[in-house]
Order: structure tokens, then sequence, then C-alpha cells
């Protein structure tokens, strides 16, 4: 079992990190290998939309042209059982870092020239995803008010990943470094005890 992270924040040691660490340390607790990316340490362009990915027909993605860290990560994540999607909810959305990461992921879907729509590469989800966000607003309105779950809902997608638990963290701006309190942490190692059993 290998579950790979990927990680939006900008801070070290912030709330996403300590939950996705929390996250993974329940997925190791139940025999996982587990790694994280953390997309600021990433050298990722951005998508300059030449559609190039996308234009080989077949189940396997398409390769991006540009060289960056790209496709090492993918790789990583192709060999996944499980992946952890997490971001801060920055002007009500996922993280620019993040943002620029998923659009990079569109070698996944199949769009040739002179075709209306994408198709998905992926028939359908063969792994599990936990998806996290934190904001300064009441987590409840994570899923209801911003951009942000639907951005990781996608990406997940993409990943042929089906999502089966979340945590939106809200209230985190309330103190220059925000602390998971037992409650959050505890919450974050069922995410990685489900993540790890199937």
């Amino acid at each position: 079992m290998k579950v790979v992270a990927v990680c939006g924040s900008y801070r070290k040691g912030g709330t996403i990190e300590q939950a996705v660490d929390a996250v993974l340390a329940g997925a190791r607790e139940k025999g996982a290998e587990t790694m994280v990316f953390h997309l600021r340490e990433q050298r990722i362009e951005f998508c300059i939309n030449c559609r190039g990915c996308m234009q080989t027909q077949g189940e396997e993605r398409g390769h991006c042209l540009q060289e960056d860290d790209l496709e090492p990560m993918l790789k990583e994540l192709d060999a996944a059982d499980a992946i952890v999607l997490a971001s801060p909810v920055n002007c009500y959305n996922v993280t620019a870092i993040f943002r620029r990461w998923m659009e990079r992921l569109v070698g996944l879907a199949f769009w040739p020239w002179g075709q209306n729509a994408p198709k998905s590469r992926r028939r359908k989800a063969t792994r599990r995803a936990v998806l996290i966000a934190s904001s300064a607003a009441p987590g409840i309105f994570i899923p209801i008010a911003t951009g942000a779950a639907r951005a990781l809902r996608l990406t997940a997608a993409m990943l042929g990943a089906k999502p089966v638990g979340s945590m939106w963290m809200g209230l985190v701006a309330n103190k220059p470094h925000y602390v998971l309190t037992e409650r959050e942490l505890e919450r974050a190692r069922q995410l990685g005890h489900k993540l790890a059993e199937g």
C-alpha cells in the first residue's frame, strides 16, 4: 500500500501540513508506505495550453513537453494506491501553486483537435483519496461558499481517485500559528487509516 500526498500550502509547518502529516502517520500505522510533495518545493511551469499532451488516444496519460518536476511527481502518483490532496483556501479557492499544478494535469484527458470536449482517459476511479482544506472562515463554508472543495474533487477525479473522506478546517486565522487540536489530529489519523485499509 502506497499513499502519496500533494500539499499546496505556502507555509512550512502550517495547518495544512500538520493535517497532511497526521493523515500520513495514520496510514503508516496501518502499514502503508507514504510520501509527500510540497508544491512550493517543486518546479512546476505554467500550462501553455498547447494541448500536445491531450492528442494521443488511449488510457495512458499524455506527456507534457515542458521539462520540470511534473513527470517525476506523476510517476509516483501513478504508483499510488491512495492519495491526499490538500490546500489552504486563498481568495475563495485553492492556492495559486495548487492551481498551477492542477492545470498541468490536462494530459490525463484525451482532447484531439476537432473534438468539442475532452474525455477522461480513466473509465473509473481505481483508488481512494482524502481531501483537506483550511480557511479563516468556519470550515462548514469551505464546500459551500468556496471553489476549493470542487477543485480538490476535480483533481482527485483526474487522478482516478474517489474521495473517501475530507477534512475542512475553519477559523485557522485566529492565531498566527494555528496548532491542530487533539480532536483534529485524531480525525486526520483516522482518515489515514481509512486510506490504508481500503
